[in-house]
């Protein structure tokens, strides 16, 4: 029996449980989905999804309830991450201006740098259809709101996808980073692409 976390924080939280939870049966396997809030069950789980959200709260969330180093320590014994939206700006290395302005806590575990407001602000939040070849042949149902983006990506750091030139989509070793919301999705292949990691 696996341990798979949500970061319950702020966010999509509920989302990710319930794809994660068809996810784990498409791919029959046998897991546990729980919140996480507290040090002690981020110690006890097998893998996470850093849902979206407001970054910048989230970060901050994330040092006051004492979850961003055991997070980062996890990460780095190779604990499995899927982090979506606001996930993508708090897994990466570099930020650019606005991360700086607002003085983003990053977890710095990906090689890439992010734009925060990469596609602009809530008003413009769409929908497109990504080919995503790691997941196969039919594209992939993609919610951007008020998305971030990968405007430089190097070492491990691989695009997986990306949307007018811009990378949406990364995967180092067994971390993934999305700028959309694939728990808005009906489609749990991205889940179960994750889930196939631990």
């Amino acid at each position: 029996m696996k341990f798979i976390g949500v970061l319950a924080l702020q966010g999509d939280v509920s989302e990710h449980v319930a794809s994660l939870e068809r996810a784990a049966r498409n791919i029959c396997l046998k897991c546990s989905v729980e919140e996480v809030k507290y040090p002690l069950e981020l110690k006890k789980i097998d893998a996470l999804a850093l849902p979206g959200g407001e970054s910048t709260t989230i970060g901050k969330l994330l040092v006051k309830h004492k979850i961003f180093d055991i997070l980062k320590q996890r990460i780095g014994e190779g604990m499995p991450v899927l982090a979506t939206c606001a996930g993508m700006v708090l897994m990466a290395k570099e930020g650019d201006s606005q991360v700086e302005k607002t003085s983003q806590p990053l977890l710095g575990v990906m090689d890439y740098k992010v734009n925060r407001n990469a596609f602009g602000r809530q008003r413009e939040s769409f929908e497109a259809e990504l080919n995503i070849p790691a997941l196969g042949r039919k594209k992939f149902h993609s919610v951007f709101i008020r998305a971030p983006a990968v405007s430089r990506a190097w070492g491990k750091a691989k695009a997986l996808a990306r949307h007018e030139g811009r990378i949406v989509l990364v995967r180092q070793d067994r971390m993934i980073s999305c700028a959309f919301h694939p728990e808005l999705s009906d489609d749990t292949r991205l889940h179960e692409y994750f889930l196939k990691l631990i």
